[in-house]
């Protein structure tokens, strides 16, 4: 199973059950798709979870992705710098270092990426990430 990179803001709005995007965590917690992450990413994840959910949220949500086992925690040892956004970079790096299938994300910063030729990184929205998981089944 190939992983996945979640850019921050989709992890962010798919954590509460009554999110419409709430199936994307669903399905991680199914293990239906492998997530990939840095500690960089998790640090990000902590502190924007916290900062719209509240502190327990945070620790709960870094609690769960820190023990499930199809979580990758990935060590990136070169930062490529593809995009003028450093943040960004993270996601990017991440994505190449693990070989994923894909980033996930809303994010119009992102979108260099589709015309770059090498490292090939895909970069898909939510609607074809989910057709993505309906066609691996």
């Amino acid at each position: 199973m190939k992983g996945i990179v979640l850019d921050t803001n989709v992890l962010l709005v798919s954590i509460s059950t009554r999110s419409r995007l709430h199936w994307i965590f669903k399905n991680l917690l199914e293990g239906k798709y492998k997530l990939c992450v840095t500690t960089d990413i998790l640090a990000e994840y902590a502190e924007i979870v916290e900062q719209h959910m509240g502190y327990i949220a945070s620790q709960n949500a870094l609690g769960v992705l820190e023990n499930l086992p199809h979580v990758q925690l990935v060590t990136s040892y070169y930062k490529f710098g593809l995009l003028q956004d450093e943040d960004d970079n993270k996601f990017v790096d991440c994505a190449i270092a693990s070989n994923a299938e894909a980033i996930v994300t809303h994010d119009k910063h992102f979108n260099p990426l589709k015309t770059l030729e090498f490292p090939k990184v895909s970069v898909i929205d939510t609607v074809s990430f989910q057709d993505f998981l309906a066609y691996s089944s």
